[in-house]
């Protein structure tokens, strides 16, 4: 046989396994895969008393999300805008993520905190993408270690690393240093 045609039938015969593949990993979010990450955060989360809720994210099939989220907050700063009345920013908290990606793999991500109207959210952090199978309790204790890590890193913000910025676009311009 020719070896072009042989190399084309087994590149198709991937292709085929992968779409076999993808089918398999949606299957097992549904069957088991989300129930055991929400089970293993929920411990995490007991056990260390971190304070931080689950959500579950459905709004398309086969794209779902498992949120571990710290929520909002107010930031501790407010415009006044009458005698007795105050705006306050809003803080998020920052957020670990696990979603199902177009081809059934989990990506987890760590949403950093941010604060409205004072700069945009840094962009999402990827720690990593799984098959359904390699996800176990050890990961999850990792990830959960790597979120509190960023997280508080973000919350200690200070000027010791030079041109670290909370956020990017800061809505208010630094001056520039000559």
């Amino acid at each position: 046989m020719d070896p072009q045609m042989i190399n084309l039938k087994r590149k198709v015969s991937q292709y085929k396994e992968v779409l076999e593949n993808t089918e398999k990993y949606r299957a097992a979010w549904h069957e088991s895969i989300k129930q055991n990450i929400i089970d293993s955060l929920k411990k995490l989360i007991d056990a260390t008393e971190l304070g931080a809720s689950i959500e579950e994210r459905a709004e398309m099939e086969n794209l779902q999300a498992v949120v571990v989220t710290l929520g909002e907050s107010k930031s501790g700063m407010f415009q006044q805008v009458g005698t007795d009345i105050q705006r306050h920013l809003i803080k998020h908290n920052g957020s670990l993520i696990y979603q199902q990606l177009f081809n059934g793999k989990i990506i987890v991500l760590v949403n950093y905190p941010y604060i409205e109207s004072y700069g945009e959210p840094n962009p999402p952090k990827t720690i990593a993408i799984y098959r359904p199978e390699e996800l176990s309790d050890v990961y999850f204790t990792r990830h959960m270690e790597e979120f509190v890590q960023e997280i508080t890193k973000w919350e200690d913000y200070d000027d010791d690393e030079p041109n670290k910025k909370i956020g990017f676009n800061l809505n208010f311009p630094q001056a520039d240093k000559e």
